[in-house]
Parts: C-alpha cells; structure tokens; sequence
C-alpha cells in the first residue's frame, strides 16, 4: 500500500504537467517554426536524510514518480508559400540569430519578419534580427530580396532600378540540438548563454514560411491516453484509502 499511494500520488501530479504540455502543442499547431515539447518522467526512490547516517533508511517501496526532462522534437516542419519578400524559412538544420535587448543572442525558426519605423529588420515581437554586423537597417523605397545563404540585398522602387546593393547578411547558425533550451518566450539559447558562430552551410528560403512540427492528430492521442493515465491513477488512490479503511476497522474490532 505505502508503494501504491506513493506512485499514484506522484504520478497523477506529474500526467497533469504533461497534459498541460500537449495542450500547449495542440495550442501551437499553427504556428510558425514551433517546435514539439513533450515531458519525459521517471521514478525516484524517496531518501529522506540522504546525507545524514544517523538517519534510518527508507522504506525500499517509498518512490515518487518526477519529470526527468523536457524534450523537444526538433525535427523540420512544412514549408507554406507565401511570395512576401520578407518571409523566410529555413531549410533543413539551422537557426536564425535574433539580437535581444540584453545584448544576448536567441535563435528562432520563425522567419516571419517586418521592419519597423526605422526600417529595422525585426520579429512580429519587435526583436531585431542578428546580422554580420549588428541589427540590419533597410533604407527607405527600397524592394528587398533575400537569397539562399541570408544576404539581403535592395533595388530603388523609383529612378534606376538596375542598381542592386548588399546591405546586410542574416547570422544563420547551426548549433548542437542537445545543447539548445527553450527559454519562457519560447526562443532558443545555449546553456552556456554563449553566442554561436555563422554557419555558411544552412540555407533560406526566401517567400516561404516554416510551420510547427506538432502533429495535431498525434497530440489528441496522447491527450486522451493520459486522461486515462490520470483517471487510473486516482483510482489507485482511492482502492488505496478502501484498504486502509478496511484495515483499520480490523484492527479496531480485536
């Protein structure tokens, strides 16, 4: 019994976190360059006074059931036209480097970018894009092109429309996934905080736009296995308190 209130306590508690991260999948099924996240759980046997000897050992049954990680699938979602000079998607492995306001570097798969009133490439967020040498400043009446490997470069909307200038390169990384955590914005960072160096590997797509790698159909699976997790699990504590009523009266009738 002591095992079975244990687990299913803890259980029930850690089967909510993960409904709560596939609901925020399901939520984010339509967004760009959303990537999967899914809790991973294990069971830890409980050691109270772990590093005091004079503390008796614990029940060998005694085991919570914790979040061990959070994993998130990284794998490439699906490329939707949408022939705006300033969307791009990345293709294949890759990041692009965004500016944040601490002078850190974050990373996004949303390519879905404007400029604001300066003419500052930036997110829909208000995030400046990273580029070779700081932020990247498109001049004024000016069409944008953006090739395969992030250079954008401008032709005049009036006069001689023949003349073409680079005015900045888009920093495109490619970091180690293990190395990558989601931060509460929903951007991507290195552990160490570090900014990462270009990689002239990955590539863009100008006019395109990455969606999100949730597979709604396979999330709503999952949803509805863990609301029978959870329902068994309570349960378990409900046989759990029968038996010990049961027990207790026994023992008041000797």
């Amino acid at each position: 019994m002591d095992r079975l209130i244990y687990t299913a306590m803890t259980g029930a508690s850690q089967t909510l976190g993960r409904q709560a991260a596939v609901a925020h999948n399901l939520a984010n099924a339509t967004s760009t360059g959303y990537r999967a996240e899914e809790h991973r759980l294990r069971a830890v046997q409980v050691i109270p006074g772990a590093s005091d000897p004079s503390v008796a050992p614990p029940l060998p049954t005694r085991a919570f059931v914790v979040d061990a990680s959070s994993y998130t699938d990284f794998a490439p979602g699906p490329l939707q036209m949408t022939a705006r000079s300033l969307d791009v998607a990345v293709q294949g492995s890759g990041w692009i480097a965004l500016a944040m306001p601490d002078g850190t570097e974050a990373y996004t798969r949303n390519g879905n970018f404007e400029l604001n009133v300066n003419g500052v490439l930036q997110t829909r967020n208000g995030i400046p894009v990273q580029g070779d040498g700081g932020a990247i400043t498109v001049p004024p009446d000016q069409k944008i092109f953006i090739a395969n490997e992030g250079t954008i470069s401008v032709i005049p909307e009036t006069g001689a429309q023949n003349t073409v200038s680079a005015i900045g390169r888009i920093k495109l990384v490619n970091p180690p996934e293990a190395d990558l955590v989601r931060g509460a914005d929903g951007l991507f960072r290195l552990r160490s905080g570090a900014a990462v160096e270009v990689d002239p590997k990955v590539v863009v797509a100008s006019g395109y736009l990455e969606g999100s790698n949730v597979n709604p159909v396979e999330q709503m699976v999952t949803m509805i296995s863990l609301a029978r997790q959870f329902e068994m699990q309570m349960k378990a504590l409900t046989t759990a308190d029968t038996n010990d009523r049961a027990a207790t009266q026994v023992l008041t009738n000797f």
